[in-house]
């Protein structure tokens, strides 16, 4: 291979989301899922499974996200969900990341940020949205007026991610870990207390307004989450994709400036 393909091949891998070699030989992927189904055929005279793959009889497994609701209920506070997600063993996430990602900015801002989930950059240094897609989303909100520096609440901003384990290769997070760790997200906003919520992304979105509507048709409509006006966002980093998107995400800032300022009016400061 030729110095120039093998930088085509590297660069095509890049854009595919790779961002670690786990290993110098490539891996028969379909080779090994057929050896695990062989394996996984019972012998004669096993007991019977049901569709679910687990013997009859056998009790059902809790639902995910059922050991976690208590413990987001007993935090009193930030500090507390913090500790406690960083102690909570539940979620398999937790095990490849470097880093618990739990919140940037100010608490008690009037406006919380929820993100998709932590990517590369958020593992290392445990914060959410940095790098590229932070950097476009402190200047996206800077031309309203509003920074995750702020001292007043009422111009901050206060960030947070669904999922706060970076997913292996930052592959989207499956159905099983958003619900594991949904009570704590809902707990962290509870406790956040914020005026106005701006989900990023499809994940955010879903997730906290219970729809299987994608950014694209929820982007720009307000909804609500127990009793907090929503407003959905493309995400910085499919705005970095696509540029074209800036100016619907453009028109909803200004709509989120808009409702900011009608609440801070009518005085609910």
């Amino acid at each position: 291979m030729s110095p120039e393909d093998a930088l085509a091949a590297l660069i095509w891998q890049i854009e595919l989301g790779a961002d670690e070699a786990l290993d110098e030989r490539p891996v028969d992927r379909f080779g090994a899922a057929a050896a695990a189904s062989a394996e996984a055929k019972p012998p004669p005279g096993a007991v019977p499974a049901t569709a679910a793959g687990k013997p009859a009889g056998t009790p059902d497994a809790p639902p995910p996200g059922s050991a976690s609701v208590a413990i987001a209920a007993e935090c009193a506070d930030l500090d507390a969900l913090r500790a406690a997600m960083a102690a909570f063993e539940g979620c398999a996430l937790k095990k490849g990341a470097k880093s618990l990602v739990f919140a940037d900015g100010v608490p008690g801002a009037h406006i919380m940020i929820v993100g998709e989930a932590p990517g590369r950059e958020e593992d290392q240094q445990g914060l959410p949205f940095v790098g590229a897609s932070g950097q476009l989303l402190d200047n996206m909100f800077a031309a309203i007026g509003l920074s995750r520096t702020a001292d007043n609440p009422a111009d901050a901003l206060y960030i947070t991610n669904t999922i706060p384990w970076r997913p292996p290769q930052n592959r989207d997070p499956s159905g099983d870990e958003i619900a594991m760790m949904l009570p704590f997200l809902r707990r962290h906003i509870e406790l956040a207390a914020p005026r106005l919520l701006v989900t990023m992304g499809n994940s955010a979105t879903r997730t906290l307004l219970d729809t299987t509507s994608g950014i694209t048709r929820m982007r720009g409509r307000w909804a609500e989450f127990a009793g907090v006006p929503v407003m959905p966002m493309f995400h910085p980093a499919a705005l970095l994709r696509d540029p074209l998107r800036k100016g619907d995400a453009w028109t909803d800032l200004k709509a989120i400036r808009a409702q900011l300022s009608s609440l801070q009016v009518s005085g609910r400061q």
